[in-house]
């Protein structure tokens, strides 16, 4: 997790490895680090002016700060200049451009899906249709680089392009004018039944907050009476954006989460200061070990306070807080300037100092061993080393590790074939290629009820062996075994890719739902949630 803080560290000269040590050496002066720096100017300057071959000066100083870097945690980093602006950009929540998710299939620009409230889908261009021209020139071919320098620019300016769309004989010239383009952090929210809400958040960027009120607001409209909100696979991004969540949810003012670091201005604390309707609501967070950083701090106050039920499996563990450095070359150093601490005053970050390297610090989350079932008073981690914690109804909980869940639930692992499904894109080619032929059919039997469509499509016999056939096709051998265990998700995942087509994000989950356990378990589990928070 970082808080972005845009300062230019030093004026520009020779290399940005040289200047950003001198302009260190300044704040932290000490004859060590001038003769490191030193050492440092001494060696690229012989290496550039005596090495057997020319060398790239800037790839030797960039390199040097990564390995700096690398040796200080897993979550300090250096963004070259041509990754900062996409990195930025998922956080702050909007982009400048014609507004579509799109893949490369079969060297064919495809659009997934035109962005709500973008220009393209004020056009009425489609889910499925081939760009085949951009400005009159060939798209086929592009890589998803070329696509994004070609689609994209500033809100204003105009880019022509030709569509192919299935059924039509002629191609359909568009032009576009590029605008202001959201990007959502809050995928979707729906009512599951007559009483309960779901939401769910992708990241933290610049615009949450304001999206799950939103969001949270329009389910309460609903008629919701409890919610879920899916922290699932969300890695986190801004902490003001988790802790103003948090006090969604919790009352009074209730500390969220603090922060300390070795600089005493660094040593933040967080507490609950606005009112909210949601505050006495059943909840249920789901997480799992994609859930990191903001996510924890959410999950973590929740679970310190006796607010509601953590449900999934242990979450990452990233308790580390970094702060953006920008650099003179619009490269930048995210640093971890602190550590944050849930209200019990855990640690969420787990060991990094014990790996051998970063490798090892990222693959060890796959190789847990959690035993599934009731966890709300934490037995499952009674022989753990961590240290012992309570929350404000006296559970134990522990620090250290991330935040292990009141219900431990397991999503299941997806076989070989599965993967390999997944791996080549198989499901939306295929589907791609059925509603070429059947999209018209389809809206005229469902329209736009997504219920209907939810309880009477059904992937039939015909349908199940023609996908097989297609992967067997796209060189994806078919396994029997394999296929067997993992049927049930096959087919609920073709059925997604078909809903998410006509309905979005809110087709897409609610259909997946009919596999998701963890969902599952969660609905059976509000009677516990109000018990613990304590609500009548």
């Amino acid at each position: 997790m970082f808080n972005k803080f845009r300062f230019s560290l030093f004026a520009v000269v020779l290399t940005i490895g040289i200047v950003l040590g001198t302009q260190i050496g300044k704040i932290f002066p000490g004859d060590n680090l001038r003769d490191s720096i030193i050492k440092f100017n001494d060696v690229l300057t012989l290496t550039e002016k005596y090495y057997v071959e020319e060398v790239d000066t800037q790839a030797l100083v960039e390199a040097a700060i990564n390995g700096m870097l690398n040796k200080l945690d897993p979550h300090s980093i250096y963004i070259p200049a041509k990754q900062l602006e996409s990195v930025e950009e998922s956080f702050r929540g909007d982009f400048e451009g014609i507004g579509i998710e799109f893949q490369v299939v079969n060297d064919t620009l495809t659009v997934v899906s035109p962005i709500s409230g973008g220009p393209s889908e004020a056009l009425g261009i489609q889910s499925g249709d081939r760009i085949i021209k951009i400005d009159g020139k060939d798209a086929l071919g592009l890589s998803n680089e070329d696509v994004r320098g070609k689609l994209r620019g500033k809100k204003g300016t105009k880019v022509n392009v030709s569509i192919f769309r299935n059924g039509v004989k002629d191609l359909i010239e568009y032009e576009i004018v590029r605008d202001k383009i959201p990007l959502y952090s809050v995928d979707t929210h729906f009512m599951m039944d007559n009483k309960t809400g779901y939401v769910t958040v992708s990241r933290f960027s610049e615009t949450t907050y304001n999206e799950l009120s939103e969001a949270l607001n329009d389910l309460k409209k609903s008629g919701m009476q409890q919610l879920i909100v899916d922290l699932r696979g969300n890695p986190g991004g801004y902490l003001n954006q988790a802790f103003q969540i948090a006090d969604i949810f919790i009352d009074g003012e209730k500390k969220i989460v603090y922060t300390k670091g070795r600089r005493s201005e660094f040593n933040e604390e967080y507490f609950a200061s606005k009112s909210s309707p949601f505050e006495k609501i059943p909840l249920i967070i789901l997480i799992n070990e994609g859930s990191a950083s903001a996510s924890e701090i959410v999950a973590g106050a929740v679970q310190d306070w006796d607010r509601g039920l953590i449900v999934g499996e242990t979450t990452f563990g990233k308790g580390l807080v970094q702060r953006q450095f920008d650099l003179p070359d619009n490269s930048a150093i995210r640093l971890t300037i602190s550590e944050y601490y849930t209200p019990s005053g855990r640690l969420i970050q787990r060991d990094y100092k014990e790996k051998k390297n970063k490798d090892e610090y990222y693959s060890e989350v796959n190789e847990r061993e959690e035993q599934e079932g009731d966890n709300i008073n934490h037995e499952a981690e009674t022989d753990s080393t961590k240290p012992v914690y309570k929350t404000s109804g006296g559970r134990i909980v522990y620090g250290g590790g991330g935040i292990s869940p009141d219900y431990i639930i397991k999503s299941g692992k997806i076989t070989e074939y599965t993967t390999n499904l997944l791996r080549n894109n198989i499901f939306y080619q295929f589907v791609l290629s059925y509603l070429d032929q059947n999209s018209e059919t389809t809206k005229k039997e469902y329209g736009n009820d997504l219920q209907k469509f939810n309880n009477e499509f059904e992937i039939n016999d015909k349908l199940e062996k023609s996908f097989i056939t297609f992967a067997g096709n796209k060189n994806v051998e078919f396994n029997s075994e394999n296929y067997q265990t993992d049927r049930g998700y096959i087919l609920a995942r073709l059925k997604a890719q078909i809903a998410r087509n006509f309905w979005k994000n809110e087709g897409w989950y609610s259909v997946l739902f009919k596999e998701d356990n963890q969902v599952a378990k969660a609905l059976t589990l509000f009677n516990e949630a109000k018990d613990l928070a304590k609500l009548k």
